[in-house]
């Protein structure tokens, strides 16, 4: 019989353990994110591939809240993260640091997820734009690329949160 598990016995670690032990190469960037239950998914997302760290631009909002707490379920004590203002910036910066940086957004030139592959010597990060406007221009003009996940329904957008459990599932068990 297949017994489901208790969640006691799924031995997590603790929030210091979890600290000291090593990352996933990849960063998370969310930019002007208005839903604070999508910010919150994320953050417990990125908790569950141990990815590196995430970073808040633009008005999207930051810990503590009460409505990414809600979502997040205590990974915004476990996944670093830090709020930048200006993405342009953000981006530059990684990438003089040797960090790919790719937009999660649907352009003329854009990789299909299923044929990107993230290079194993180097730190990917991924841009997750607004919910209505999806990522700027003028931030994916200054990227290493674009990734778009293929649809195809009759929708052409996934929400915020779907698209990241997807890319990072993805990307997690590539870097496997």
């Amino acid at each position: 019989m297949n017994k489901k598990t208790l969640n006691s016995e799924l031995d997590r670690l603790s929030i210091e353990e979890f600290k000291s032990e090593k990352k996933t190469p990849l960063i998370v960037i969310l930019d002007n994110i208005r839903s604070l239950n999508n910010i919150g998914s994320v953050f417990r997302t990125s908790d569950a591939f141990r990815i590196e760290k995430i970073y808040l631009c633009g008005y999207t909002a930051q810990p503590p809240n009460k409505d990414i707490a809600k979502t997040a379920l205590g990974a915004t004590k476990s996944v670093d993260w830090e709020h930048r203002e200006d993405i342009i910036e953000l981006i530059q910066e990684l990438r003089k640091n040797t960090t790919e940086v790719y937009a999660i957004e649907q352009t003329s030139d854009s990789i299909m997820l299923d044929n990107f592959q993230p290079k194993k010597d180097a730190k990917t990060a991924v841009i997750f734009g607004n919910e209505v406007q999806g990522v700027q221009q003028e931030a994916i003009d200054v990227c290493n690329g674009v990734i778009e996940i293929p649809q195809i329904g009759t929708k052409h957008s996934l929400n915020i949160s779907v698209s990241n459990g997807v890319v990072l599932w993805d990307l997690f068990s590539k870097l496997k």
